[in-house]
């Protein structure tokens, strides 16, 4: 194992041990090397890595801190990855996000209060399709699905769904969409599982939402191949 990969390690034992947890301020350099046994260049390489995938921030002037350890900020990097993807990519993101959400989907129809559905039936009444603006309809796309994930009220699965498709596929997909004239069709789908959500029925909102995906997997394919 390369030096800074068992700094690393030691750091990462330290936090799933508990003996350091999330906001907890690191010993300083020189005292966490001889501690860990390890050259202080290392300890600095391996703390430098850490924070690129925000499990540690470091202060400039005041010191290295575990962050909140929070799943949005761990997979920060996923979403800087899907990101930088093609269209081919894309398609097998979306086969992804098709069994993720899918069941995310099913999970909110059984938790959602009548409060809650009623707000996902709002959110979708307040677009026009007629004059919406592909900015516009992006949003209307990211309030909605993150609505229904953290339904399910499981906060990993909710970051995992929304690192699969950020804003910049959110745009790059709805442009396409609009573009074969399928805003309507897919608002529809919208109210259909929000109506799903309302009447409690997990079955039918888990159907739905995998037909919805599946939909957009469908013209990102025929967009891949024209």
């Amino acid at each position: 194992m390369a030096v800074t990969d068992e700094a690393i390690e030691k750091i990462k034992a330290m936090i799933v041990s508990g003996e350091l947890g999330p906001g907890d301020r690191l010993p300083p350099e020189k005292e966490l090397a001889e501690r860990l046994g390890l050259s202080r260049n290392s300890m600095r390489e391996a703390v430098k890595a850490l924070e690129v995938i925000r499990v540690l921030d470091v202060r400039r002037g005041d010191g290295t801190y575990v962050t909140s350890l929070e799943p949005h900020l761990l997979l920060e990097a996923i979403t800087f990855v899907v990101d930088m993807h093609d269209d081919d990519s894309l398609l097998e993101l979306f086969a992804v996000r098709r069994m993720l959400e899918s069941q995310a989907t099913g999970l909110a129809a059984g938790n959602a209060t009548d409060d809650e559905a009623a707000a996902l039936q709002e959110e979708i009444a307040s677009v026009d399709s007629a004059t919406v603006s592909i900015d516009d309809l992006v949003d209307h796309d990211i309030r909605f699905h993150r609505e229904i994930v953290r339904l399910t009220r499981n906060g990993y699965l909710a970051s995992l769904i929304e690192s699969l498709s950020s804003q910049t596929i959110r745009a790059r997909v709805w442009r396409g969409l609009t573009e074969q004239g399928a805003v309507e069709r897919t608002l529809s789908e919208h109210r259909a599982i929000a109506d799903a959500i309302a009447q409690h029925d997990s079955a039918l909102a888990t159907s739905l939402a995998t037909a919805h995906i599946a939909g957009v997997e469908r013209w990102l394919r025929q967009a891949a191949t024209a």
